[in-house]
């Protein structure tokens, strides 16, 4: 499998069949992974019996405010994260807050607001996740676009957090949770 991992992430603009994915997280070997400021993080999860995966880098307030500040203003796309685009891998077929996701290998870009947030299910994961390289070509590999009401924490969460909460019926809710923001996503089973 580690031989095909190359080929994989040759394929570009185009998510990864799911027949060949083995579930690791792409991350760029150039830059040391243990000394990078915001540390990489994955959770995996299963909706319907099959696996799910998220790898994304988890920035830190470290004092600022980034929902809303400088480093992620209201109504522009973030990388949801740090560092390189934020993967999201599945197994099979999905539903991402009702976008209709085929298995494979995707990037999972947001729009935040103050109320509501766009989460962005991309084709084009092998950009590095800076907000400049979301081009119209980029763009253009969009799978769809989903909102998602933001929950008022009371106590800031300091560190970017990515996790799932199971559902009774096999499905979970991605949550995602910094500063004294939380949203979540809807993800079950696809119809595809």
């Amino acid at each position: 499998m580690t031989r095909l991992l190359p080929a994989i992430l040759a394929v570009g603009l185009a998510a990864a069949p799911a027949a060949a994915q083995d579930q690791s997280c792409p991350y760029r070997q150039s830059m040391a992974l243990a000394t990078r400021p915001s540390p990489l993080d994955s959770v995996s999860f299963q909706v319907g019996g099959h696996v799910v995966k998220v790898c994304y880098g988890r920035p830190s307030l470290k004092g600022r405010t980034m929902i809303g500040g400088d480093a992620v203003p209201y109504g522009k796309v973030w990388r949801t994260g740090a560092n390189e685009t934020t993967k999201l891998i599945t197994t099979a077929p999905l539903s991402v807050g009702g976008i209709q996701v085929p298995a494979g290998m995707y990037a999972l870009y947001t729009l935040p607001g103050e109320a509501e947030w766009e989460v962005i299910v991309n084709r084009s994961y092998q950009q590095w996740g800076r907000e400049n390289t979301y081009t119209d070509s980029v763009k253009a590999q969009e799978v769809g676009r989903a909102k998602a009401k933001v929950e008022t924490l009371a106590q800031p969460v300091e560190q970017f957090t990515i996790r799932a909460e199971p559902q009774p019926d096999g499905s979970a809710q991605l949550i995602l949770e910094w500063q004294t923001a939380r949203i979540r996503v809807p993800v079950v089973p696809g119809k595809m």
